[in-house]
Parts: structure tokens; sequence; C-alpha cells
């Protein structure tokens, strides 16, 4: 009898180990599948992130297309000119130095630019920006009319942006922006830079939400 409970007292005891062991799996098991989870958690949001790169290369390809398309024939001319989306005018092309008055010929190549970006506005939702920049050289030495190059660079692109408005451009859909001596395209260091500096740039931006909402009434 004392040989029999001896046996069966073994076999109690060897049996919390087979639970021990049972429950050991199942923690590695759920561990497993946790990592497994999350591995192809970080691949899937890797994936949506690759796609939504991938689109928006697309989306600016088509967008840029566009736009040259749109405005062939003012590209054409080689008074204008087109950089990775922003549309370029010389400013001695439309100005004078020193001066916001718009010249002949700056006045004609605004005529010829406002029908194309009319219509290309008109299916897209974007707005123009039109940027006024300068050189750096204090512009009160040369014209007080103006404060400073920020005022001046200002004040042209008030004088281009309400040029667009007159030949087309719905006010809705075009704003000024003045960067002054700042954002230089050329050193200032010598007349061909300084030229190449005062210049005015337009280029469709999308529309926020609000001016979004304030468009549609």
């Amino acid at each position: 009898m004392d040989e029999m409970h001896a046996g069966d007292a073994g076999i109690e005891h060897s049996t919390p180990v087979w639970a021990v062991f049972g429950d050991l799996m199942s923690g590695l098991l759920g561990a497993f599948v946790l990592i497994l989870v999350g591995v192809l958690g970080v691949q899937l949001e890797l994936a949506i992130t690759l796609e939504a790169e991938v689109n928006k290369r697309r989306m600016e390809e088509q967008r840029r297309e566009a736009l040259e398309k749109a405005l062939a024939v003012p590209l054409a001319s080689g008074r204008v000119t087109l950089n990775d989306g922003r549309i370029g005018i010389s400013g001695s092309v439309l100005f004078a130095l020193n001066s916001d008055e718009l010249q002949p010929e700056g006045r004609q190549v605004l005529k010829s630019l406002a029908p194309p970006l009319a219509a290309y506005l008109g299916v897209r939702d974007e707005m123009l920006m039109v940027s006024g920049f300068t050189d750096d050289r204090p512009v009160r030495d040369t014209n007080r009319q103006f404060a400073d190059n920020w005022e001046l660079s200002a004040q042209r692109a008030l004088t281009v942006t309400r040029a667009l408005i007159e030949e087309g451009i719905p006010s809705s859909s075009i704003f000024a922006a003045a960067f002054g001596p700042e954002q230089p395209v050329a050193s200032n260091d010598d007349a061909a830079g300084r030229s190449r500096n005062r210049r005015v740039e337009m280029a469709p931006v999308p529309k926020s939400s609000r001016q979004s909402e304030a468009a549609n009434g």
C-alpha cells in the first residue's frame, strides 16, 4: 500500500510540470502572434506611406505637365520661365529699375499669361500666388517713394496681381506676396546677378480649407 501511495505521489508531483510547460508554450505562442502582428502592421504602414508618396509624385508630375501645356505659347516667347511649378518673369521686363509701374512689354506678357492661367485655375482647387522679389541694394538710395525693398516688392506684386485680374483672372483665385531681397536666385555681387534677383514669380498653390469654404459661399 505504501508503494502505491508513493507511486501516486510521483504522478501527482509530475502533473504541475506539464501544466507549467503548457502555460509557457501558450505564452510563447501569444508573444509570437504579437510580434507577427507588429511586423505586419509596420509593413502595412510602409506600404501605405510608399503608395501615398508615389501618388503625390504622380500628381505633381501631372500638375507640372498641365501647367506647361497651358503656358506653351508664353513659354515659347522666352520672356517667361517655368521651374518647379513657379512661373518667373524678369523684373526688367515688367518694371523699370526701382519702379512699380508696368512697362508696355510687361503688360503684354501678363496679357498673354492671363487666359491660360485662368483656364488652369478654373479646373483646379488652387490659387495663384504672385510674389515680388528685389536685389539687396537699398531702394531708398534711388527712390524715396518706397521705405525699403519689402515695400517695393509688395507694390510690384500688387501691380501684377491687379493687372492679371484686369485681364480675366478672378480676384478670388489670386493673391500677392512680398519677399523683398530674401530668396535670391543669384549673387548680388554683380549687376547680372542683381538683375536676376529683381523678378516676379507666380505659382499655383492649394487652397486652404477656409479659402475653399469662402469660395463655395
